[in-house]
């Protein structure tokens, strides 16, 4: 099979139109990422007056661009050449570090590695498995012999955002090697177990066949396309908003929950590690947000009053401004603002924060929805790393590195923040 190309596609901002019905933008939405109509979203609308992330096949810039000047919609051309920058991007011989992107088979050697030279600080272990019959890799960081709360982070879900597993991989090393007295609090204090990869088969297709590609690689039947959104999967609220029936469509959620053998399996492993976590961090790209559940709707949190009492315990005062707030978990909300914050001093690099069905837009049957529903852990966040569109999915590996420290510098932040409030509650059984 010839690799896809994406020669002189174009990827174009625009804003939606104030005066545009709801209706409207939700139809847009509810097609994101089906390529059939020949436009294809990398970043759809959240609302009214909202930027809209659109790839445009050459052959229909004009009539697109001419569209959007009759009706008076403000637009920007990005990338005048995505498969200039996809090019680039895979041109890269280096075979480790962080100075560009590597291979699945790369990353797992690395992983393998880890076990040989940190034979007691990391322990291997398999998360799941794919359709294609690979094992999703993971391993743990351990610093001593007693059991620590457990932090999961988790990358790659979406196999084009390649900024994920190469900043959770960056993240991991840091853990290991940094000499940084706040990092090295951080990484001693808890466990970590990382999956960098949670879906191989999708990562391996992008470096072989289709560097835009999204989906797990599973044929749907009754049709021609293939593969499920990894993040619309998951047996929580499955399939009730933001997601897509429709097979071809880049949001499509399944036949049913589960029906992915990489969500079935890796739920298995998470179920069975469960009394040993309090926190789950997952990493997507991009848009540069700080998001936590739910994202099927921006109801309140189960632990709402407990979130209350712990803010006020620890803040010594009441306030009105956060009785309004009631939608909140108080506690997720002020770990997200240390760790922007925090983030933000390094290289200016601004993210903003919010409950993930009001920042970014509704999206039912994902993993840090089951992880805050099912499992029940107290900290759960998702991080959309860089950009904010000017690469998209393509970001240029010369910003691997800055990622992950600001991403790092922002866990110091945050999980200081979730000492100071209580967390976690109890030791791991």
């Amino acid at each position: 099979m010839l690799p896809q190309r994406h020669d002189e596609e174009v990827s174009i901002e625009k804003l939606a139109e104030k005066t545009r019905k709801e209706r409207k933008i939700k139809k847009r939405h509810d097609t994101y990422k089906n390529r059939i109509s020949g436009y294809w979203y990398w970043m759809p609308p959240k609302g009214l007056n909202e930027r809209v992330d659109i790839v445009v096949p050459p052959d229909h810039v004009g009539e697109f661009t001419g569209a959007m000047d009759v009706v008076g919609l403000d637009y920007e051309v990005f990338i005048d050449d995505i498969q200039h920058l996809i090019d680039n991007q895979n041109s890269s011989e280096e075979k480790e570090g962080w100075t560009s992107y590597h291979t699945l088979e790369q990353i797992n050697e690395w992983m393998s590695s880890l076990g040989r030279q940190y034979p007691e600080k990391v322990e291997s272990f398999e998360a799941g498995r794919t359709y294609e019959n690979r094992t999703i890799w993971g391993f743990k960081l351990s610093f001593g012999a007693r059991p620590r709360p457990g932090i999961f982070i988790e990358g790659g879900i979406h196999a084009c955002e390649w900024i994920s597993p190469a900043t959770v991989t960056y993240l991991a090393n840091e853990l290991l090697t940094s000499e940084d007295a706040a990092v090295r609090h951080l990484a001693e204090s808890y466990d970590w177990y990382f999956v960098p990869i949670f879906n191989p088969d999708g990562y391996a297709y992008t470096h072989e066949h289709d560097r835009l590609w999204r989906k797990t690689r599973s044929p749907q039947a009754n049709s021609k396309c293939t593969g499920v959104d990894a993040n619309r999967n998951w047996d929580y609220k499955w399939n009730v908003s933001g997601a897509s029936p429709e097979p071809c469509s880049g949001i499509y959620a399944g036949t049913r929950a589960f029906s992915e053998i990489e969500t079935l399996t890796l739920s298995e492993y998470l179920y069975s590690v469960k009394d040993k976590l309090f926190a789950y961090l997952a990493f997507h790209s991009y848009s540069q947000l700080l998001m936590y559940p739910y994202s099927y709707t921006t109801g309140n949190l189960e632990n709402f009053e407990e979130s209350v009492r712990k803010f006020f315990i620890s803040y010594h005062r009441v306030s009105c401004l956060f009785i309004n707030l009631s939608f909140y978990d108080l506690t997720q909300r002020a770990m997200s603002r240390r760790a922007v914050e925090a983030l933000a001093q390094r290289y200016g690099t601004q993210f903003e924060f919010g409950n993930a069905a009001e920042t970014i837009y509704l999206a039912s049957g994902c993993t840090i929805d089951w992880v805050k529903g099912v499992l029940g852990l107290p900290i759960v966040f998702i991080y959309e790393l860089r950009d904010q569109g000017n690469y998209g999915f393509l970001l240029p590996a010369d910003q691997i590195i800055p990622s992950g420290q600001e991403v790092m510098d922002s866990l110091v932040a945050m999980f200081d923040e979730a000492a100071r409030l209580g967390y976690p509650k109890h030791p791991p059984l």
